[in-house]
């Protein structure tokens, strides 16, 4: 059986983002780390992600990053290409961490069992 190619896309000083690297880690799951800070996330991977969960569900409104923008810049966010482009420039308000298999994506906070359902 071929080995899963999980990649996690994050930045490396989230909370949830470490939770989920121990879970992987102590369940001996693979993954590869994709760090938005340093690497940065392509219009196309946005895109794709954004037709699995909807724009609304990659923002994190709750995210400093998120709440320290303009109300005027906020209020413009109404379709997934300025979605895009906002998540593209301020990738610390992509909720995370986004984990993809493939082509598919998941993105959820951390939670022992959610994990447990979704990778074990």
């Amino acid at each position: 059986m071929a080995e899963k190619n999980y990649v996690v896309y994050g930045i490396p000083n989230c909370d949830s983002v470490k939770k989920a690297f121990t879970w992987l880690e102590g369940h001996k799951i693979a993954y590869r780390f994709h760090n938005y800070k340093t690497e940065g996330i392509t219009k196309s991977k946005l895109d794709n992600w954004c037709k699995q969960l909807g724009w609304e569900n990659l923002i994190n409104k709750n995210s400093t990053t998120w709440r320290d923008l303009d109300d005027t810049v906020k209020n413009a966010v109404t379709t997934k290409a300025e979605a895009i482009a906002l998540m593209q420039e301020h990738t610390s308000m992509i909720k995370r961490p986004v984990i993809e298999l493939d082509d598919k994506v998941v993105v959820m906070r951390f939670n022992a069992d959610t994990y447990a359902e979704t990778f074990l």
